[in-house]
């Protein structure tokens, strides 16, 4: 029973942290199965079945509160799910040993231009709402959803920053998106699971913990991406980005890096993460407070110095 209210919590606290910033709900669940001792393909298989409620409720709450975008959600959406049941069924047995830290690499790279570009220069309204090209959509959907399943988790943090780097899409509408998208490609990850390995390693009240966890959060999630300013959501996201993708890379074989250098490097990430939130924070009021009345409306001082 300790074990079921553990993964109930964790499910609720990662899809908490995936519906506001539209990632780690795979990555979360996946590293606590790993760690409590469930074979790789078996502990992708129970985050995304469980992911099928989950991600149908931040569907569903994110659509409600307008942070969806429904011809992104297609044109990823599909070619998602084709790539998470081909990784699923063909490559979920594979070693990612190799392949986790080169897109680490380049998911490290999206981030900091991602925390860079929101800190600095908050939402790029010159770009905003153009138009985002089928050409560019369908293989990052490919890519993602290919990932998601061999890596047990991977469609937000690839399609996430990616959508954001675009710079043609607010920050809650790329995460709404993304998630509600992830739908189709919990639905097509776990029909690849079952045909391949059919119920062997899985435990379905595991499966029904972490769903019902994520449940409880998916519409407080929505409701969250909504209220936060979009330049300090960016900053946000940018920081989750670089801080997981910091961390696969530390661990991997290309570093090694353990014990007080890898101390060192994470209060630095932490600390530089906290710094663009913060900076984010203060631009915004500073913005906030600098934008013109709405029209009509008047200074009870000057109205007042008219009067007769």
């Amino acid at each position: 029973m300790r074990t079921l209210i553990v993964l109930a919590l964790a499910g609720l606290g990662a899809q908490l942290v995936d519906g506001s910033l539209g990632m780690a709900y795979g990555v979360t669940s996946t590293t606590l199965l790993l760690a409590l001792g469930t074979n790789p393909a078996a502990a992708s298989a129970t985050v995304h079945l469980a992911e099928i409620g989950t991600t149908l409720m931040s569907g569903v709450s994110h659509w409600r509160f307008g942070n969806v975008d429904w011809r992104v959600v297609a044109r990823i959406g599909v070619p998602g799910a084709a790539g998470a049941f081909l990784g699923a069924t063909v490559l979920s047995r594979l070693s990612t040993e190799v392949a986790a830290p080169v897109m680490s690499v380049i998911l490290l790279g999206l981030g900091l231009y991602v925390l860079s570009r929101f800190t600095l220069r908050g939402l790029p309204k010159d770009r905003l709402g153009g138009p985002l090209r089928k050409r560019f959509l369908s293989p990052l959907g490919l890519v993602a959803g290919f990932l998601d399943a061999t890596g047990g988790g991977g469609w937000g943090p690839v399609g996430t920053p990616a959508l954001l780097a675009s710079g043609r899409m607010e920050p809650r509408t790329v995460i709404g998106s993304v998630d509600t998208s992830e739908f189709l490609v919990a639905i097509a990850a776990s029909l690849g699971f079952l045909f391949s390995l059919g119920s062997q390693g899985l435990d379905w009240t595991w499966v029904a913990a972490f769903l019902l966890g994520g449940l409880v959060a998916a519409p407080v999630a929505a409701w969250l991406v909504r209220l936060v300013p979009p330049r300090v959501l960016g900053s946000a996201v940018g920081g989750v980005i670089v801080v997981t993708n910091a961390r696969t890379l530390l661990h991997s074989d290309w570093a090694r890096l353990t014990g007080a250098p890898a101390l060192c490097v994470y209060v630095l990430l932490y600390a530089l993460w906290a710094a663009a939130v913060g900076y984010s924070v203060r631009a915004h009021l500073r913005e906030r407070a600098a934008e013109p009345a709405p029209a009509g409306a008047e200074q009870p001082l000057a109205a007042a110095r008219r009067s007769p």
